[in-house]
């Protein structure tokens, strides 16, 4: 085979967990969390849940058959259903090609914090200005990114099968196990805090789970399903081009429908475990105020809770910010292989040549994001009312504006230009029953594009 040939999984497994493996990752178990802390709970759970199989579902389904169809990677899968929409593969190129320079940012800060906690220094981490102090210095934050954006490249280097799907067959069971460890975990702590209040972590599985209705508005049950909404975006890797990518490696005797069917059920058990793992244990030692935290439940609030475990703390520390560390490389490398994909189609160049190109290029705004927060800082208000720096800037175009333009305009390419049915018949291969026909239909044509404009406009709206 030649470099130039096109990678495919090995089989509908191989898909799976590779697919699984870019949709859990920071956006599963880092935000997940601190938004159905923030939106209360149970209530945000319910929403998600129901927008996960109607909405997310949608557009998953309709992504990854896009590129199974064309066997294309993004930036040229579009031009194969209509030559004049062949500008939603630069859109689908240009979202990952944002996102990856700072989400390996961010996996340099999940990296300082496991070798914190490897180091048995974990105490360290709940001092006030640990983590602004570490993002704010100038060499240590670009290193750091560098050995997570090595380790990156050399799993897109090694192709699909050999690299992805490889690497995902072990990581993904892996993942699994910690979560599942740190989730039983969380549910037999208890601690009494200073007014003589105990708390376990039973009551906080039932702040998590039992939607809370109280002062509940029109105004604020719109802001948890766009917040939902947008959580969607994250947990499946839509609109980022990647489930083009895996979608055009799928084999066509791999029954596309089970394989959707098992990321949407996977996907959405991590997501659910993740805040089980992480919403109890932030409640029984900081109460409802330490689940407010929002961005920083993480690496602020997380840190504190594991210190008051004392020894055992420093263990679960480590534990967790490896397997955060794994979720963020398995997102990683899906976005970088978006990348990839699109240069290797569109130029007719090698996997070798294709990942050299985008890496470096993608370091450099690596680099950049990085100094953001020192050389180059400064403060920018954004359109919807929210200050920022360098990285905040990145993260709002292409998630707050590209994304849903790039969703908005699949949904009217496939629902109303080449019709729904073509995709319908890519499902229906291999003898899967597509009983969500015509929920799915509906969706696509008339609910999702509606829901993702509303969801645009917020970009643009000061709350």
């Amino acid at each position: 085979m030649s470099d130039n040939s096109r990678n495919s999984f090995s089989g509908s497994l191989g898909f799976v967990l590779a697919a699984a493996g870019s949709a859990v990752g920071l956006g599963n178990i880092w935000r997940f969390p601190y938004l159905a802390a923030r939106d209360g709970g149970g209530l945000f759970l319910l929403v998600y849940i129901v927008l996960a199989l109607t909405f997310g579902f949608t557009l998953l389904i309709t992504e990854v058959a896009i590129g199974r169809r064309s066997q294309q990677g993004p930036l040229t899968a579009y031009k194969f259903f209509n030559r004049r929409w062949a500008f939603l593969g630069w859109l689908s190129f240009i979202v990952p090609y944002i996102i990856y320079p700072y989400y390996c940012v961010i996996g340099g800060w999940v990296l300082k914090y496991f070798v914190t906690y490897l180091s048995l220094g974990g105490r360290e981490a709940i001092n006030d200005g640990y983590f602004s102090g570490f993002i704010s210095s100038q060499w240590e934050p670009l290193v750091l990114m560098a050995v997570f954006a090595v380790m990156c490249f050399y799993i897109v280097y090694k192709g699909v099968e050999k690299g992805i799907e490889k690497y995902s067959r072990i990581i993904m069971p892996a993942l699994v196990v910690m979560v599942l460890f740190i989730c039983f975990y969380s549910l037999f702590i208890s601690h009494t805090d200073s007014n003589g209040v105990t708390r376990t972590g039973l009551n906080g599985v039932a702040v998590y789970f039992l939607p809370n209705f109280e002062g509940l508005t029109l105004h604020r049950f719109l802001m948890i399903a766009l917040d939902a909404m947008g959580q969607l975006f994250y947990s499946l890797s839509i609109a980022m081009g990647i489930m083009v990518a895996y979608g055009s490696y799928m084999k066509k005797s791999v029954n596309l429908g089970q394989a959707i069917d098992r990321i949407e059920v996977f996907d959405t058990l991590i997501a659910v475990l993740a805040g089980l793992m992480i919403i109890p244990a932030v409640y029984v030692f900081m109460g409802t105020d330490g689940m407010k935290a929002g961005p920083g439940l993480m690496f602020i609030a997380l840190p504190k809770v594991f210190d008051s475990l004392g020894v055992f703390g420093m263990v679960i520390g480590m534990v967790f910010f490896l397997m955060v560390l794994f979720a963020a490389i398995t997102s990683a490398v899906s976005i970088l292989e978006a990348i990839v994909a699109s240069v290797m189609d569109k130029f007719g160049w090698s996997r070798k040549k294709s990942v050299i190109i985008m890496a470096s290029t993608g370091f450099v705004w690596s680099v950049v994001v990085c100094l953001g927060y020192n050389v180059l800082y400064f403060d920018y208000t954004l359109p919807n009312g929210a200050v920022g720096q360098i990285l905040d800037i990145f993260d709002y175009v292409s998630n707050n504006i590209l994304m849903p333009i790039l969703a908005i305009c699949t949904c009217i390419l496939i629902g109303w230009v080449v019709k729904p049915n073509l995709l319908v018949g890519e499902m229906r291969l291999n003898g899967y029953r597509f009983r969500r026909k015509k929920m799915y239909i509906v969706m696509l044509k008339y609910v999702v594009p509606i829901l993702l404009t509303v969801l645009l406009l917020t970009a643009f709206i000061k709350f």
